[in-house]
């Protein structure tokens, strides 16, 4: 009986067991041997392969490395303890930035500027978290002259209706407006009553 049918009281089903019909079996050390033998081999193997696709990629790998005054955008995952912080989901975007590289520290972290919307942060990140921002003109946003009120305030007229509709209470139904406004993205909408909107931009409504 072979040492692993008398362990196990079954036959072992490894390829390493399998036999052709008339071919010897090995028994007892010699089997063990043999295992031995094709394990040794299956290691090397995975060894040089280990070895050249390490040769392959630091081959074509450059370090990433940053200077002062650059920018870099801050890569995040959701699943991070910084991703669950900012409140990020599965399809927020995997990007933060640009920001500006303020200091190097020691070989591979980088202390950046932050918005002060990030100011509880932590402010120094890992070159691994960093990926570097090409400079492109269409980026760059002019600035527009803005007429302020004595309370530093300043008059933003609508842009568009993006959607409508009826708010219904006891005695009456309301008709709303969902408005985009001027010199502002369409994920910084209100919802604003038709008739009061009418009165302060009848010419919106011509």
């Amino acid at each position: 009986m072979a040492p692993y049918e008398a362990l196990y009281g079954r036959k072992c089903r490894s390829p390493l067991c399998w036999t052709e019909v008339g071919e010897r079996r090995f028994l007892g050390p010699e089997m063990i041997q043999e295992v031995s033998d094709q394990v040794q081999m299956i290691k090397e193997k995975m060894q040089r392969a280990q070895a050249r696709q390490k040769s392959y990629y630091d081959n074509r790998h450059k370090p990433l490395s940053f200077d002062v005054g650059d920018h870099v955008f801050l890569r995040i995952a959701p699943t991070s303890g910084l991703g669950r912080r900012l409140g990020m989901r599965m399809l927020s975007p995997r990007y933060l930035g640009p920001f500006l590289i303020l200091d190097r520290i020691g070989e591979s972290a980088y202390r950046r500027a932050l918005p002060p919307n990030l100011a509880g942060l932590h402010d120094v990140f890992h070159v691994s978290q960093l990926r570097r921002y090409i400079y492109d003109s269409s980026h760059v946003l002019q600035p527009e002259d803005v007429e302020l009120r004595e309370n530093l305030t300043y008059t933003v007229r609508p842009f568009q209706i993006l959607e409508r509709s009826i708010n219904n209470l006891r005695s009456k139904e309301v008709p709303l407006v969902k408005v985009q406004w001027n010199d502002m993205t369409a994920y910084e909408t209100t919802w604003e009553r038709q008739d009061e909107l009418r009165k302060l931009y009848p010419e919106f409504f011509e």
